[in-house]
C-alpha cells in the first residue's frame, strides 16, 4: 500500500536502539520506541536500564487489567508526574481510597446525567461551527479549535459558567503543566538511571498548578455558599455524591482534585479524538459523504442533540476508528508488584510492564489491514475482541467518563460535518507525536466549505 492510501502513522523501530538512542527518540515521541515487532507478536521484552515487557496479547492484558489489578498498579512514574496537579484523585489513588471515590463518582456519569448535559455540548459545537464559518475560505487548524471547544464544554459542565471560575487561567495552567511534565516522564517510563539529567523538575509548573488549584477551591467554596441552580452540573453532582457503603462525602480538596482530573482528562483527550476524526474524514471523502447522509436523515440541517446520538451509529463508528488509529493514551505503563507469568514469560517483581495501546490497535494478528481507516470495522461491536481495543482502558479502572466523551464527540463532529465539507491542505499532514497524549503535531489544517445554511440554534 502506498503512503497515500493510509493515514499518517508513527514510524516504529526495526533495530534495537540502546539506552541513549531510546531516550533521544522518546523525548521526541514516546511511541517511536515501540519496536515494529510489537505489531506482530504477543509480547516483546528487553532491558533499558530496567527490565521491561510490552504486552499485546488480549488474554494477558485481560489478566493485568481485570484479574490481577493489584499486581499491576499504575507505575510510580505516572503517579509522581500527575500528583502535583491532581492529588490523590480517582486517576491516581489505589486500593480502598480509590474504591470509595469511584463509588461516589460513578453515579455522576449515569446516562441520565450525561444526557442532561448534552445541550451544553450542542451549544459549544454550534459556536465552533460559527468560528469555522467566520474563518471563511482560509484553512483552519481544527485541532486547536477542538481544544477550545471541548474546554468550553468541560468548563460549563463542571462549573456551569460560574462567574467565579476563571476557565482561561485553568486552561493555561493545565497546558503549562502537561508540556513540562511530559518532558521528564519518558526518562522515568524507560527506567532511565538517575545519572541521566532530567530537565528542570516542574519548577515552572508548580506556579501554574498552584494557581489552578486555588481557582478551583474558590469556585467550590462559592458553590457551597450559593447552592445549586438549574440543571445540576458535575460540581453539584459530586458535592451531592456519597459513597453508598460508608456514606462518606468528598471534602473540598477531594472535590477539587477530582474536578481537575475531569478537566485535564476530559477535555484534551476528547479534543484529540475530534481533531484526528476530522483529519480522517478529510482524508477519506467517501466516509464523510456517508456520515453527512446519516446526519441529514436524522437531524436535517439542524444541530445535533443528545437525543440524536443513539441514532447516529456511523458517526460513532468514525470516532471508534479514530480512537483505534490514534488512541489518546497510546502507551500505558504498570509496575509489577510480584513475580508473575504472562504469555508463558517470566515477569519479575519491579519489572516495567507496558501496554503499547498504539501497537495493540494496529496489531496484524488482531486487525485486518490495521493501518487502514475503515469505520466499518465497528459496525458489529461484538465482533471486536474486547481486550484488543482499549481506548478507555478496561477492568475496574475503565475511564469513568467514556460515555460522556463519546456523546460529546458525536455531537461536535456531527454538527461540524453537517455544516461543512472538510478537505486536507496539501503538504500539511499532522505528525502523530505522543508526549503525555497522542497529539497531531503541527495541527490538523483543513479547508471547510459550507454545505448548508446554519439553522438558528434551538438550544441556549
Amino acid at each position: 500500500m502506498s503512503h497515500a492510501d493510509t493515514p499518517v502513522k508513527v514510524p516504529l523501530v526495526t533495530e534495537p536502539m540502546g539506552i541513549l538512542g531510546s531516550l533521544g527518540a522518546a523525548r521526541r515521541n514516546v511511541l517511536s520506541i515501540i519496536p515494529e515487532l510489537a505489531t506482530r507478536q504477543p509480547m516483546v521484552s528487553g532491558r533499558t536500564g530496567k527490565r521491561w515487557h510490552m504486552v499485546m496479547d488480549p488474554g494477558a492484558i485481560r489478566e493485568m487489567l481485570l484479574e490481577r489489578v493489584d499486581t499491576y498498579p499504575k507505575s510510580m512514574v505516572t503517579k509522581n508526574l500527575l500528583k502535583p496537579a491532581i492529588g490523590e484523585s480517582l486517576f491516581i489513588a489505589e486500593g480502598a481510597h480509590w474504591r470509595w471515590q469511584r463509588r461516589t463518582a460513578a453515579p455522576v456519569f449515569s446516562h441520565r446525567n450525561v444526557m442532561n448535559l448534552a445541550p451544553i455540548m450542542t451549544a459549544a459545537a454550534q459556536r465552533s461551527a460559527d468560528r469555522v464559518a467566520q474563518a471563511g475560505p482560509r484553512a483552519i487548524d481544527m485541532a486547536a479549535d477542538m481544544v477550545r471547544t471541548t474546554f468550553d464544554v468541560i468548563a460549563d459542565v463542571t462549573f456551569s459558567g460560574d462567574g467565579m471560575f476563571d476557565a482561561d487561567a485553568v486552561h493555561r495552567g493545565i497546558d503549562a503543566y502537561i508540556s513540562e511534565a511530559g518532558k521528564i516522564s519518558l526518562l522515568d517510563v524507560l527506567g532511565a538511571p538517575d545519572w541521566v539529567p532530567r530537565p528542570g523538575r516542574l519548577i515552572f509548573s508548580r506556579n501554574a498548578v498552584g494557581e489552578m488549584r486555588r481557582i478551583a477551591d474558590e469556585a467550590i467554596e462559592a458553590r457551597r455558599q450559593r447552592g445549586p441552580e438549574g440543571v445540576p452540573d458535575l460540581l453539584d453532582l459530586l458535592m451531592d455524591g456519597e459513597d453508598p457503603k460508608t456514606k462518606r462525602q468528598m471534602n473540598t480538596a477531594e472535590l477539587r482534585d477530582n474536578l481537575l482530573t475531569f478537566i485535564v482528562a476530559g477535555h484534551e483527550t476528547t479534543a484529540l479524538t475530534l481533531g484526528w476524526s476530522l483529519y480522517l474524514c478529510a482524508f477519506d471523502q467517501s466516509v464523510q459523504d456517508r456520515a453527512r447522509a446519516e446526519l441529514r436523515a436524522v437531524c436535517g440541517e439542524g444541530p445535533v442533540t443528545g437525543e440524536h446520538v443513539e441514532k447516529l451509529p456511523f458517526m460513532r463508528q468514525i470516532i471508534d476508528e479514530a480512537l483505534r488509529l490514534y488512541p489518546p493514551a497510546g502507551m500505558v505503563s504498570r509496575t509489577a508488584m510480584a513475580n508473575d507469568t504472562l504469555c508463558g514469560r517470566e515477569i519479575r517483581k519491579g519489572d516495567t510492564v507496558i501496554l503499547p495501546i498504539y501497537a495493540l490497535h494496529r496489531h496484524h494478528m488482531l486487525w485486518d489491514d490495521p493501518d487502514a481507516f475503515r469505520p466499518d470495522r465497528f459496525a458489529d461491536r461484538k465482533a471486536v475482541e474486547r481486550y484488543a481495543y482499549l481506548p478507555f482502558g478496561d477492568g475496574p479502572r475503565i475511564c469513568i467518563g467514556a460515555s460522556f466523551a463519546l456523546q460529546e464527540a458525536v455531537i461536535i463532529l456531527g454538527t461540524l460535518l453537517n455544516r461543512f465539507r472538510f478537505t486536507p491542505v496539501a503538504g500539511r499532514d499532522p505528525d502523530p507525536v505522543m508526549i503525555l497524549t497522542l497529539r497531531p503535531e503541527g495541527g490538523v489544517w483543513l479547508e471547510a466549505e459550507p454545505v448548508s445554511t446554519p439553522q438558528p440554534a434551538s438550544v441556549a
